[in-house]
């Protein structure tokens, strides 16, 4: 790598991140069915029809990530837990074996040295809840909130950081309006419905985690950085459209009590009836501010409804997910968050990294190019007054990668998945190196 521990400072965080349903097992431990679930089983919406039934196995192998993990050098790990293995049916009775695993779970993080950092959830609805509308239904704010009390009530001491929930526009937006993630709706009223109730339920989390003395509270957003596809003032517009509703909606919401004017213009008809009333509620106070990065976009307008554009190629080296490699990015979004929203709070990159067709035996050179590009413009960033506290890999381990099934390989180490053995790639070593005490 071209950095070291030393160039940040001493309390600066590395840490390493999952997801639930991406490595756990979902058919371990009495969880319940998810929305994930049901999408994958339908013909043509993933992979293979690949899911997260068994995945990596690390509900029985996480002593042995966590192993791993503290041999690298890791400070700490973000995770997520599973409301279908907490609560089966979404509500009600809750799964003593699922209380127990996040328990253990916990405490095995603890035992390797390494900070808890929740996020509540992570994408896998519970299909009781799904039944009755999931996202698009109000109450689901109320039953997150309860969900979130009786996960936390088990292991919100020992956690460093929590967040309610891991990128609202892939909740949202990329669920209900393009249809590529559970449950698969292309449905604008859906798609406002989902987008305005993923805010109240993130400010419902946060009421019950104060309410349970927590703190160290924050939100997790996705960014991409949408360049015009050319010159015209057709392609600014498809673009700044594009940066409101993927960028600036959730953080508007949140910080500012107000959704962008470019949002309103095609969502505003399709909110939920009394959505100017909620914004006390979604503006409960944070404590820090976690931004996910991996891409930018190229926008050019079109003669389709609103948003009216689509995406066109660009010019830039692309990782497996045919995503342009743009570090800049992650720069311009440090320094807006900072500068227009989070007005001084601490700020974490929570997730970073690249698909790669990796192979055992062959180094991972490409993955090692990428956070080394990244990391330097974290560290410009900082450079420049960005109150960054902290820097996330995703992903650990090769996992279930969604729609995309398990083709799309992002973790620093390699997981085969029939047998299940781990093994550290090229980037997991130099990233042991550079973080060396």
């Amino acid at each position: 790598m071209d950095f070291k521990r030393s160039d940040f400072p001493q309390d600066f965080i590395f840490a390493a991140a999952t997801s639930s349903y991406q490595i756990e097992g979902h058919q371990f431990g009495g969880a319940g069915p998810t929305h994930w679930d049901t999408f994958a089983a339908t013909p043509g919406n993933v992979v293979r029809a690949e899911n997260g039934a068994r995945a990596c196995d690390h509900y029985h192998r996480f002593p042995e990530d966590f192993a791993l993990m503290r041999d690298a050098g890791f400070d700490a790990y973000r995770f997520s837990t599973s409301w279908a293995r907490v609560l089966p049916e979404g509500r009600g009775a809750p799964n003593a074996e699922g209380l127990d695993f996040y328990d253990r779970l916990v405490d095995s993080m603890l035992d390797h040295g390494l900070k808890p950092m929740a996020t509540l959830y992570h994408w896998e609805l519970p299909v009781a809840l799904a039944d009755l509308g999931g996202w698009r239904n109000p109450d689901i704010a109320k039953w997150f909130g309860e969900f979130t009390e009786i996960i936390m009530r088990r292991i919100g001491d020992r956690m460093f950081s929590v967040a309610p929930i891991n990128e609202p526009w892939c909740v949202g937006w990329l669920s209900h309006f393009l249809g590529h993630h559970a449950p698969g709706l292309r449905d604008i009223r859906a798609t406002a419905h989902a987008m305005h109730h993923v805010l109240t339920a993130h400010g419902t989390a946060i009421q019950a985690m104060r309410g349970l003395g927590m703190g160290n509270l924050g939100g997790v957003f996705n960014f991409e950085y949408a360049h015009p596809a050319d010159d015209t003032p057709e392609a600014a517009k498809a673009a700044a459209t594009y940066d409101a509703y993927y960028n600036r909606f959730f953080l508007g919401g949140i910080f500012k009590g107000a959704y962008p004017d470019l949002v309103l213009d095609g969502l505003e008809p399709h909110l939920p009836k009394g959505w100017q009333d909620d914004f006390e509620l979604i503006g409960e106070k944070l404590d820090w501010v976690g931004l996910n990065y991996y891409t930018c976009k190229r926008i050019a307008p079109n003669g389709d409804p609103w948003p009216s554009h689509e995406e066109v190629p660009g010019p830039l080296p692309k990782t497996q997910m045919e995503w342009e490699i743009y570090p800049e990015g992650l720069r311009h979004f440090l320094k807006m968050v900072h500068e227009d929203y989070a007005k001084g709070l601490p700020l974490y990159v929570t997730e970073n990294g690249m698909a790669n067709p990796d192979v055992i035996g062959v180094p991972d050179e490409a993955r090692v190019d990428y956070l080394n590009q990244h990391i330097a413009a974290v560290t410009q960033a900082m450079a420049e007054g960005v109150p960054l506290k902290g820097y996330t890999i995703w992903s650990l381990l090769d996992n279930y990668e969604w729609a995309l099934g398990y083709e799309k390989r992002f973790g620093l180490i390699h997981v085969d998945f029939d047998t299940l053995e781990r093994t550290p790639k090229a980037s997991y070593h130099a990233l042991k190196a550079a973080l060396a005490t």
